[in-house]
């Protein structure tokens, strides 16, 4: 069975993004984007692949990314409609009007049940991509974090699991730190 992994950058008060969805404020690092792009290259999106020389490389982790509105939004503003044309793509929102992409999927309801469905198919693993209010829906079937933790203070903004009060336990398996402050933490679920 394929894995649902929530791969996200938080501040160190857990935050994904600021209150108007800002993610500006990371301290970046060539070294840290340069090694999270080799290991996972297919979340870079496919539009900004050019730009930083990647000439459409095999995905290596993941082959669906799944999505809410918020973090679709970005893309969709810059009038790019498919942001992960290399993946197969769903975005979660009750809100948002029709895609006219057809490779972006829209689920309006019951993400938990699509999740589940998603992770009974053959293939790579499933990248929950954000944002806090899906992650915390679809907290049961989350089955690996992978977390980069930047040495930044928010204050507030968009926590990176919002929901219900659901302690859920998951052990650390590895981390490594860069030159910018920020490390990453990769954990398992235990229970």
């Amino acid at each position: 069975m394929r894995k649902l992994v929530y791969y996200v950058g938080t501040s160190l008060d857990g935050y994904i993004a600021g209150p108007g969805g800002e993610f500006d404020f990371y301290p970046l690092s060539d070294q840290m984007t340069a090694s999270l792009s080799e290991r996972y290259p297919e979340t870079v999106p496919t539009h900004l692949r050019p730009h930083i020389g990647m000439n459409n490389p095999p995905n290596k982790v993941f082959d669906t990314v799944l999505m809410g509105r918020g973090s679709y939004e970005p893309a969709r503003s810059a009038g790019v409609s498919s942001p992960y044309a290399h993946l197969r793509q769903f975005v979660v929102s009750t809100t948002l009007p029709d895609i006219d992409d057809p490779a972006v999927n829209l689920v309006r309801a019951d993400p938990l049940t699509k999740t589940k469905e998603l992770k009974a198919e053959e293939g790579q693993d499933i990248w929950l991509c954000g944002g806090g209010i899906l992650a915390g829906e679809l907290l049961p079937e989350i089955d690996e974090l992978i977390i980069k933790r930047y040495p930044v203070v928010a204050g507030a903004g968009i926590p990176m699991i919002a929901g219900a009060f659901e302690p859920t336990l998951f052990a650390p398996t590895a981390s490594e730190a860069f030159d910018n402050g920020a490390s990453i933490t990769w954990l398992k679920r235990t229970a």
